[in-house]
């Protein structure tokens, strides 16, 4: 079966619900099966400034994730990505986790994600 890392915009969309149906039906597969989440991620979602009720929820969806830390593959991984692309770190340390756990990324985020060798992506704005 299929693995998933699941990007930041994409939790933010989903919790937000605001995919299309079929969108929404491929994050409902994914979250009901253990949701995966980068390290960055993490700390994306919990940044965010927003009521009580929000974080509290966004709080609730990070415990219920296992969240993927940065092993010693994943930076031999980010490093490979950023010698070959322009791209931020943060963005580069969630492509390398998804490749270092062999996971497809779901990810809105299209422009970075595009042309990392070996990287598996689905866009669920696009389904």
């Amino acid at each position: 079966m299929e693995q998933y890392l699941m990007d930041t915009n994409v939790v933010s969309d989903y919790l937000s619900a605001s995919f299309a149906p079929t969108g929404m039906m491929l994050m409902d597969n994914v979250i009901n099966d253990v949701p995966k989440i980068s390290i960055i991620s993490q700390i994306e979602l919990l940044c965010w400034s927003t009521d009580e009720l929000t974080t509290l929820s966004v709080k609730e969806f990070i415990a219920d994730c296992s969240v993927l830390n940065i092993s010693p593959e994943v930076i031999a991984q980010c490093i490979l990505i950023r010698k070959g692309k322009k791209i931020k770190t943060p963005d580069a340390i969630i492509a390398a986790t998804a490749l270092a756990f062999r996971y497809s990324l779901i990810s809105s985020n299209e422009k970075d994600f595009a042309n990392i060798p070996g990287l598996k992506f689905l866009n669920p704005q696009k389904l």
